[in-house]
């Protein structure tokens, strides 16, 4: 769902990078007020497993197209609403600024489509009430249920609410080549497709967590859920090993689809399937110096285009790409937290 420059006017980019900046106050001033230690390893490791699994598309079958997660809820869910959107918006900015794996033009709407909705609605408006209801009943069964349910219900939702907001973007710059019903025609059921089973990801990560250190979910009521299996030093260090797995390896067989996105623009005719919206790869959107410029700062910051080594086809791009990117998120996050370590130390003092 990485919009590209071309499908945003300035004036609707600009307003989407206003409202991402809002969200992204708001968050910095709550999570300066949070004094739990365990958030920082937790925060970096997550993140680079999100990274990592936003690399792998997976197909969605008779369709000719892939999808892959967004991670808005899985975050959400380990991290609270506000340092997992901290934590997309640094995802989501280095795949833009180091691999071209969005437009830098289109930033602020790939952070409100990607990450408000599934951390901000998907915590306060599915997450926790379903986490502090009696839903399924009492006890460690019934609350890995919630969690299970939780899980697939956010993704699914949160996915819609950004598909929504990506034609609705579109539709207001102006781009006539994507009449409104026709592209959420195409937008929502391959969108609904890709959040289901980013639901069942999420849910078997958040499952895990719980099993191993139920403490580490927001909302969800530890002594009930019994006694933790797992240090969090190797709860941590089994979710490092993850995102090292899956974007260093697993990333190598990723679906050649088309996204959700791309393949409602420009279907996947290559393939024997339909031509969507049919628009030309080449020559489609909006045009603006805005635009221009944005892509010429691009040009110079990606290292790694398309996560690939420049003007090269080998798979150990990929590779690189997955470990590298990784550890640039984790790092990120880290900085983020101390950071916001500091301001709340200096803070504490003036008080």
């Amino acid at each position: 769902m990485h919009m590209a420059d071309a499908l945003l006017s300035p004036a609707v980019a600009t307003t989407m990078y206003a409202a991402t900046a809002a969200a992204a106050g708001y968050s910095i001033n709550k999570v300066r007020k949070d004094d739990d230690p365990a958030k920082l390893p937790v925060m970096a490791v997550t993140s680079a497993l999100v990274f990592a699994g936003q690399m792998i598309n997976y197909t969605i079958p008779g369709t000719g197209s892939s999808g892959h997660m967004c991670g808005g809820m899985l975050l959400s869910a380990l991290l609270g609403p506000e340092a997992g959107f901290l934590s997309m918006i640094v995802i989501l900015a280095i795949q833009c600024l180091f691999f071209a794996d969005g437009g830098l033009m289109a930033l602020g709407a790939n952070c409100w489509n990607m990450a408000f909705y599934g951390c901000f609605v998907g915590y306060y408006l599915i997450w926790r009430p379903m986490m502090k209801s009696k839903c399924f009943g009492e006890g460690h069964s019934a609350q890995r249920t919630r969690i299970i349910a939780a899980s697939l219900i956010g993704c699914i939702v949160t996915l819609q609410l950004g598909a929504f907001s990506v034609v609705l973007e579109t539709s207001l710059s102006g781009i006539t080549e994507l009449p409104f019903g026709a592209f959420c025609a195409l937008m929502q059921p391959i969108h609904l497709a890709i959040g289901c089973i980013e639901g069942l990801i999420t849910s078997a990560v958040l499952v895990f967590v719980y099993e191993s250190r139920p403490e580490l979910l927001m909302d969800v009521d530890a002594a009930e859920s019994g006694e933790a299996k797992r240090s969090l030093k190797s709860v941590v260090a089994i979710l490092a090993v993850v995102a090292l797995v899956v974007g260093g390896g697993l990333s190598l067989f990723a679906s050649s689809n088309p996204d959700g996105l791309e393949w409602a623009l420009f279907g996947n005719a290559d393939s024997g399937y339909s031509t969507n919206m049919g628009l030309d790869e080449e020559n489609f959107g909006v045009e603006s110096n805005a635009a221009e410029k944005a892509g010429e700062i691009q040009e110079k910051t990606s290292f790694l285009p398309d996560y690939a080594f420049p003007g090269s086809d080998s798979a150990a791009g990929t590779t690189v790409s997955g470990i590298v990117g990784g550890l640039i998120v984790a790092a990120f996050a880290l900085v983020i937290c101390l950071i916001g370590g500091f301001f709340r130390r200096k803070g504490h003092q003036k008080e």
